[in-house]
């Protein structure tokens, strides 16, 4: 009972962090599941499964706020949808005890990158510098962001919204939403080609449902907080945390000494603390700057 208590918690925080940040529910659920020592298959299974409802929770909770663009929601849901059937596929016909470590490696990978990101991004709203979208964008941006979601049980998100997000005629708020929205048909075609290739008796339903229940009650309480939460800071927090369970996983795949592991986990520990420590003196120095521009704009207007 403890721990499904824990994977519903797991799952309310996770879809805090996706509808918030555009990812982070995939690559958390899937990272803790494989720490708990379920296969990668079964683990990508039970999150996609999950995703099919709360992504469904949060794409509504997104249209009602107006986080959305339909272009970019409808140009990523076939290409996306491929991709991951595919991957659900190949994932499904790959040993899990050989795979769970490079499972946990690209895991790792992506919370590396989702904290470089998000510091050296000084806020959620501002404009990017980077070229118009391209049509043509798309189909591939869908297909390897959908395959590597599903044989990484999670990359939808950490794929698809930063390379929308370099594009300077996109609103970041309606990026976010739209990839959210977008993961519904993405997340069930997964779920679909794993029923396929694995069957129903090879996913933990009570698992499953813990983590729906805890993203169900948190998807729109994440499609609110989108326009006034740090995401920068919720970024480096959830790859912190992503790092230190694969990290957790891969140690456990070897056959270190005690010292080893304890100082590895220091390292991290301290590194993601100092990341933390950074991104918050960061949005300090910003909130300042923008209090004092808008009292220098204010003294303008009364002249």
């Amino acid at each position: 009972m403890q721990k499904l208590i824990v994977l519903a918690l797991v799952g309310l925080a996770a879809q805090l962090v996706d509808g918030s940040l555009g990812m982070g529910y995939g690559l958390t659920s899937t990272s803790l599941l494989l720490l708990y020592g379920i296969a990668p298959a079964a683990a990508s299974a039970s999150v996609h499964l999950a995703e099919v409802v709360t992504t469904a929770a949060s794409g509504i909770s997104h249209i009602r706020f107006g986080n959305i663009d339909k272009e970019i929601v409808l140009k990523l849901i076939i290409p996306g949808s491929i991709g991951a059937f595919l991957g659900a596929t190949v994932l499904s016909n790959l040993p899990g005890d050989v795979l769970k470590p490079y499972i946990s490696i690209f895991l790792l990978l992506l919370g590396v990158y989702i904290i470089f990101r998000f510091i050296f991004r000084s806020s959620q709203n501002e404009k990017a510098e980077g070229k118009k979208v391209s049509k043509k964008l798309f189909i591939p941006l869908g297909f390897i962001a959908g395959f590597f979601d599903a044989t990484g049980g999670g990359g939808w998100g950490p794929i698809a919204t930063p390379t929308l997000l370099s594009k300077k005629d996109l609103e970041p708020r309606k990026v976010i939403g739209s990839v959210d929205t977008s993961e519904f048909a993405v997340s069930l075609a997964s779920s679909i080609g794993f029923l396929l290739s694995l069957g129903a008796n090879e996913i933990n339903w009570i698992w499953t449902l813990a983590l729906m229940i805890g993203g169900l009650i948190a998807a729109p309480i994440a499609a609110f907080l989108i326009k006034i939460i740090p995401s920068h800071l919720l970024g480096v927090l959830v790859g912190g945390m992503i790092i230190y369970s694969n990290l957790q996983t891969l140690l456990k795949s070897r056959n270190l000494s005690d010292s080893w592991i304890t100082f590895a986990n220091i390292a991290v520990f301290l590194v993601w603390a100092l990341s933390v420590l950074f991104v918050m003196k960061k949005h300090r120095n910003l909130a300042a700057q923008n209090s004092r521009f808008t009292k220098n704009l204010k003294k303008i207007h009364v002249e």
